[in-house]
């Protein structure tokens, strides 16, 4: 079989795109605890859509907004998660920003920048995952990472699917506008993949921090990336 060929580059009239991931959250607090002692409970939330920021979380916020606000050229529309955690994070940063003086970009909260859906184990720690169902997490064991998809959830390919939907959408109502996306860490992945182009080999999936910025600017009708999980102003 001869090697593949690199992948067809992602076209695009898009200035530019930053991604955040929101602050940390009390769901990500638990399941860290979770990992680090076996902990099988459930968080107190019902809903993962109502999952708050903590206190770090919202320091991590208003240390985005900081930043944000030394970038000579800022955002001029803001995508947005509707879960909690993100509006509040750009609520949070967008405070900061119009403090130091820059004006505020227009937001759009965006169903297709929402997290991943993990189906009836939403909110479940891998502990207690395994304990619920672990018939179904031996199966999710022995799955492509990319394209295992939970009962009632989704994929990461799904996500990449409606994030290339949205950024297509994107180009045709944003022409030449500098654009921030303020997300989750699997739309952070899938921004990623989608941006590398057609054929792009389906990616690890790294760490990608709370607060942490990911950059694309064009080049020539294409974006290429700047900085990747960035937490240096935190």
């Amino acid at each position: 079989m001869s090697h593949p060929s690199p992948p067809l580059p992602t076209i695009t009239r898009l200035a530019s795109v930053t991604v955040v991931r929101h602050g940390e959250s009390t769901a990500n607090v638990h399941h860290a605890r979770a990992l680090e002692k076996g902990d099988t409970g459930m968080p107190p939330e019902s809903r993962t859509e109502e999952t708050p920021l903590t206190a770090k979380g919202e320091r991590q916020a208003a240390a985005f907004g900081r930043w944000l606000a030394g970038v000579e050229d800022g955002p001029e529309l803001v995508v947005c998660s509707p879960y909690l955690r993100a509006r509040r994070t750009w609520e949070i940063a967008a405070g900061v920003y119009g403090e130091r003086g820059r004006a505020v970009p227009p937001v759009v909260v965006e169903e297709r920048v929402r997290d991943r859906e993990t189906g009836v184990f939403e909110l479940h720690s891998r502990p207690a995952w395994r304990r619920a169902d672990p018939v179904e997490w031996a199966r999710r064991e022995r799955s492509d990472p990319w394209t295992y998809r939970p009962p009632g959830g989704e994929s990461l390919a799904d996500v990449a699917l409606r994030v290339r939907g949205l950024l297509g959408d994107l180009d045709a109502v944003a022409v030449g506008r500098r654009m921030l996306i303020v997300a989750h860490d699997a739309v952070a992945l899938a921004v990623a993949y989608v941006l590398e182009g057609l054929g792009a080999p389906v990616p690890e999936r790294p760490q990608v921090a709370n607060a942490s910025v990911s950059t694309w600017h064009n080049e020539g009708g294409r974006l290429v990336p700047g900085v990747w999980n960035s937490t240096g102003h935190l």
